[in-house]
């Protein structure tokens, strides 16, 4: 799973959280879950989002190249396809 694909799982999991917690036949052990599930994959987006803005070039401060290609490969991303 990828950084967009983190944050728009978390984005559903969070509206199936509201639904749980306030919807019709609420539960809010479930909604409680699944907002924590959601919380987590929005945690895993906002690092490869992050990530993915580090300077490599030198030019200021930031993370070494080989920490910065890693960073692609577990975000999912091929190198040049930014953006």
């Amino acid at each position: 799973m990828n950084g967009p694909q983190h944050y728009r799982e978390a984005e559903r999991l969070a509206e199936r959280a509201h639904h749980f917690t306030y919807g019709d036949g609420a539960d809010p052990v479930v909604g409680a879950a699944l907002a924590a599930e959601a919380q987590a994959h929005a945690t895993l987006a906002l690092a490869a989002a992050t990530a993915m803005q580090a300077a490599v070039d030198g030019s200021e401060p930031g993370m070494g190249s080989g920490e910065f290609a890693a960073w692609y490969e577990v975000a999912g991303v091929k190198r040049g396809e930014r953006g």
